[in-house]
């Protein structure tokens, strides 16, 4: 929940910069914000924040995967931490989401993560393997499914698991995706590491192994703070 024309400035520095590096950014800013921000024909994709399972109805203040698609998406993000825990959202009602993006066209990008008390409890891959089978319904193929793993802890903390951590858990999603969907639709799934990302630690998270890119929360409010990490990650694209 943040964002309005005035911060619309900030974006277009991002697209300016967004022409010359060898990464696609995507931009998922307030559903309010999505036209605007489509009519400026920036080169970065667009996405939403959530959708509803429901085509419509009477579901009076939310938003459609049509809606969005309509308003110049082509991401939603779905099953963020903030949306299972604030709203008691279930893997299942992420799953019920998921279809209705893939049926508007929308590539759906599938959070998940676990809370710091099941870190400590070492019940981490336990958590993630729940969750990536239950929120994501079967017919995932490489183009309509991107993962995002956002362990609960580190949002917006500052904290940031080590880099073994991460590639443990980003092994992990590989490999789960690999037995249930082929290796094909496993490797060019992007999975993506969120949590406290910014400047500082993008080199090293985007070195990880299996961590194709990043989900960017506070570090993507100002250019200044979010184009680093974008240069960080096509240094590695051209490196790799």
């Amino acid at each position: 929940m943040q964002g309005t024309k005035a911060m619309l400035p900030e974006l277009d520095a991002i697209g300016a910069a967004a022409t010359v590096r060898a990464t696609e950014v995507m931009i998922a800013p307030p559903a309010t914000l999505l036209s605007p921000i489509s009519d400026r024909n920036l080169p970065i994709s667009l996405g939403g924040q959530d959708c509803h399972e429901k085509h419509a109805g009477p579901h009076t203040g939310d938003i459609s995967a049509e809606m969005l698609k309509d308003a110049g998406a082509d991401y939603v993000i779905l099953g963020h931490s903030e949306r299972r825990t604030d709203y008691n959202e279930k893997s299942e009602d992420v799953c019920d989401k998921v279809e209705a993006a893939w049926e508007a066209g929308l590539t759906a990008v599938v959070c998940l993560g676990e809370t710091l008390r099941q870190r400590e409890a070492k019940n981490t891959l336990d958590i993630i393997g729940a969750q990536l089978a239950l929120s994501v319904p079967d017919g995932a193929t490489a183009e309509n499914l991107v993962i995002a793993y956002e362990p609960v802890w580190a949002i917006g903390t500052g904290l940031v698991p080590n880099t073994q951590q991460i590639g443990e858990v980003h092994d992990f999603m590989r490999a789960k995706l690999a037995t249930r969907f082929g290796a094909q639709t496993a490797n060019g799934t992007r999975l993506l590491y969120g949590g406290s990302v910014k400047a500082a630690n993008a080199a090293e998270i985007f070195a990880v192994s299996n961590v194709d890119g990043a989900l960017v929360g506070g570090a993507s409010l100002k250019a200044a703070d979010f184009l680093p990490i974008i240069e960080a990650l096509s240094t590695q694209a051209q490196a790799a």
